[in-house]
């Protein structure tokens, strides 16, 4: 009887095993075949050279009340005006709140859905006192080493200057695209896009106008991506999470130290800060993820990798379990928290008579700032403690869909252009300026074609932000490829 029962689980097991290989095995790719694509002749240097004058121009966005740089702005225009002559003699362009521009090319076939091309004019300051951390001055715009350098040369001038670059090219060559395009670059996307993408999506609404899908940067071309994936990893992001800033504070009554309660102000919010960090939202996995997941199996080595993502049924908590040991992947599992600031009291020994906390969480699509905020509360679970949101919560956007001739489209164009890389949806962990154009499409993509490894994403916001010359060319290529083909 005992090997009777040892016989059948052996015989389970195995079957098991098979059933996992065979799933495994038969899985087909989804990357589209690359087709031979018509060369069309990009200025290497020139381009660059017109992308470090842009940058030259320091279109900072200070903060959400910090006055906009109204002359930087109105240089950045007139220099597109005159860096790109056919563009602006070919295409109708518009100003839109002031500082944001809105571009219209006719298309061959009015009655075709249009297309809608976004990017932003802004940049980010440059953190006071690491200046000298530069290799070369952040606003310079040098072209040194085979890079521009400075402020905006990927984030997201790169998008602005490309797609006009793009689009002088074509014009050069007589092509019209078969559908209207838009190209709309909005101002103020560092600090939340409220008064360039919001307002030019409204007035897109207000005209009637449907793009069938919109293209915004976030993802990118990713080398060393996931273990055992051969050649780049082309990211489409088709979310986004959502972000909630909480206030904890707690209001006391001061006095002299020497005769301390219990526990103070700062201890009741170090204790609430302390209680969400120890009781963190669980990880799961998404749609984006799970499609971003089935898009690479096929492409992953059979042992261990295609094996685990191929049968989720069974390996699902293994993989949440390694992807929550990085940030990286943690975040694109988990609704995230994030304590990033604190404060209270004035003196050493002065009882604080107030302290607060702010705690960021990212959310993940099926989540909600009310359910942070009822998970803040539930976890802190102190009377003394009150639990707000701060200003300009955003909820996780719609999960667009990746069966639309636009993704296919996209997806096709990118391998056109980069034949080793392979394409797959993602879930965008940060936040762009397309989720406010979710009343004109339910169609929104996030991809910029910049090869990049995650220490070029870093210095994205921090020190040093460059773009390989050969790079941003290979991009201008890629957007000229795609206007061709609308």
């Amino acid at each position: 009887m005992v090997w009777r029962l040892i016989g059948v689980a052996l015989a389970a097991v195995g079957a098991l095993c098979a059933l996992l290989l065979v799933r495994a095995w038969t899985i087909s790719s989804l990357q589209p075949t690359p087709q031979k694509l018509k060369p069309i002749a990009v200025d290497e240097h020139g381009a660059a050279e017109r992308l470090a004058g842009a940058v030259r121009i320091a279109t900072v966005s200070e903060s959400e009340t910090a006055p906009v740089r109204s002359e930087e702005f109105a240089r950045l225009h007139a220099y597109l005006s005159e860096q790109f002559p056919r563009v602006h003699a070919a295409l109708r362009r518009e100003v839109i709140a002031g500082h944001s521009l809105l571009y219209t090319w006719a298309g061959r076939n009015p009655s075709a859905p249009p297309a809608l091309l976004i990017g932003h004019l802004d940049v980010v300051p440059v953190e006071p006192g690491t200046e000298h951390v530069w290799e070369q001055p952040p606003f310079s715009g040098a072209i040194a080493g085979g890079f521009v350098w400075g402020r905006g040369t990927i984030d997201d001038k790169f998008t602005v200057l490309g797609l006009l670059e793009a689009a002088e090219a074509l014009l050069a060559q007589n092509v019209q695209p078969q559908r209207t395009v838009y190209f709309a670059f909005g101002h103020d996307e560092e600090v939340g896009g409220d008064h360039g993408a919001a307002v030019i999506a409204a007035e897109l609404e207000r005209r009637g106008i449907r793009p069938e899908f919109v293209l915004d940067e976030g993802g990118a071309l990713m080398k060393e991506a996931v273990p055992g994936l051969r050649g780049p990893l082309a990211c489409i992001g088709v979310a986004e999470k959502g972000s909630v800033g909480v206030r904890l504070e707690v209001q006391a009554v001061g006095g002299h130290s020497s005769a301390p309660p219990r526990q103070t102000a700062v201890g009741k919010v170090a204790a609430a800060v302390a209680a969400l960090e120890r009781n963190q939202f669980p990880p799961r996995i998404t749609p984006p993820v799970a499609e971003m997941l089935r898009y690479l199996a096929p492409e992953l080595p059979l042992v261990p990798h295609r094996l685990v993502a191929a049968n989720l049924w069974l390996f699902e908590p293994f993989l949440l379990r390694a992807l929550t040991g990085e940030p990286a992947t943690n975040a694109s599992v988990r609704t995230t928290t994030a304590a990033t600031m604190i404060g209270g009291g004035v003196k050493e020994n002065v009882l604080p008579a107030s302290a607060w906390a702010l705690v960021n969480y990212r959310i993940l699509p099926g989540d909600s700032v009310a359910s942070v905020l009822a998970h803040v509360e539930r976890t802190v679970a102190d009377p003394d403690v009150a639990v707000a949101a701060a200003p300009r919560a955003r909820e996780p956007t719609g999960v667009s869909p990746t069966t639309t001739p636009a993704f296919r489209y996209l997806s096709q164009t990118i391998r056109n252009v980069f034949p080793d890389a392979v394409v797959a949806p993602y879930l965008t962990i940060g936040g762009t300026d397309v989720r406010h154009y979710s009343r004109v499409s339910q169609n929104l993509y996030r991809f910029m074609p910049l090869q990049a490894d995650r220490s070029d994403l870093a210095r994205m916001h921090g020190a040093n932000e460059r773009v390989s010359v050969e790079v941003y060319r290979k991009g201008v290529e890629f957007y000229a490829h795609l206007l061709a083909g609308l």
